[in-house]
C-alpha cells in the first residue's frame, strides 16, 4: 500500500496518515478495554502465592550491621565504665584533700602560737627560779616587803599558768614515771636502788605540751640499771 499512498496528492497522503493513526488508536483502545473488561492486565495475583524470600545477600548485611553495633555498644559500655571508675576516683581524691585542707587549717590556728609559747616559757622558767630562790620559811610577817613580794610572784605564776591552760598549753612533770623518749630528754643518770631501772627520778625542768603536742620537753633524770 505505501506504493500507492506515495502516488497521490499530498491531500490523499495526509488523509492516509490520519486513518492510519486513528485505526492503530482504535485498536490499541480496544485491547485495553477488552484488557480491563476481561481482567487480564490487571488481575490481582492468587490469595495462596507465597511471598518471594529476601535476597541472602540483605541478611548479611543486615548480620554485618548487627554485629557492628554489638561491637559498639561493648565499646561503649567499657568506656563508661572506665569514666565512671574514674569520676570516682576523682570525688574520693578530692574529700581527702578537703579533709586534709581542714586538718592543716585546724593545725594552723591551734599551733599558730606555738612560738609565741615557746618564748614565754621562758618568762614561766624565771618566775619558778625565783620563787624557788626563797625559801618558805624565810617568808614571814615579820618581813612583809619579802612576803608581798613572794605572794606577787605566787599570783603572777598562777596567772600565766592559767593563760597558759587556757590556750592548751599545760606541764609536763613526769616525777616517778616511766621514762618517755617522747615528752622527756634524760640529761643525766641517777643511783636510786629503791626505784626500778628507766624511773624519772630528778626534773630539773618542767617539760610542756600544746594540744597533746611536745613543743618542750621535760630535762630528767633517769634511774641507770645497776
Amino acid at each position: 500500500m505505501a506504493p500507492i499512498v506515495a502516488m497521490c496528492s499530498p491531500a490523499l497522503r495526509l488523509i492516509f496518515r490520519h486513518g492510519s493513526r486513528g485505526v492503530t488508536k482504535s485498536r490499541t483502545s480496544a485491547l485495553t478495554t477488552s484488557s480491563i473488561r476481561f481482567g487480564v492486565a490487571s488481575a490481582p495475583p492468587p490469595a495462596n502465592e507465597e511471598p518471594v524470600a529476601e535476597p541472602k545477600e540483605e541478611n548479611v548485611v543486615v548480620d554485618q550491621a548487627l554485629a557492628t553495633c554489638q561491637e559498639e555498644n561493648r565499646k561503649l559500655l567499657e568506656t563508661v565504665k572506665t569514666i565512671d571508675d574514674k569520676y570516682k576516683r576523682s570525688l574520693a581524691e578530692n574529700e581527702n584533700l578537703r579533709m586534709r585542707m581542714l586538718k592543716q587549717v585546724e593545725e594552723a590556728r591551734v599551733f599558730g602560737i606555738q612560738k609565741f609559747c615557746k618564748d614565754m616559757l621562758e618568762v614561766a622558767d624565771v618566775l619558778g627560779s625565783a620563787l624557788e630562790s626563797v625559801p618558805r620559811d624565810a617568808v614571814k610577817p615579820d618581813n612583809p616587803h619579802l612576803e608581798n613580794l613572794y605572794k606577787g610572784l605566787e599570783m603572777t605564776q598562777a596567772q600565766l599558768q592559767s593563760i597558759f591552760r587556757r590556750h592548751g598549753l599545760v606541764q609536763v612533770n613526769p616525777l616517778g614515771e616511766k621514762f618517755n623518749p617522747n615528752d622527756h630528754q634524760a640529761v643525766f643518770v641517777h643511783k636510786d636502788a629503791s626505784k626500778p631501772p628507766g624511773t624519772v627520778a630528778v626534773v630539773s625542768k618542767i617539760g610542756y605540751k600544746l594540744k597533746d603536742r611536745t613543743i618542750r620537753p621535760a630535762m630528767v633524770g633517769v634511774v641507770e640499771a645497776p
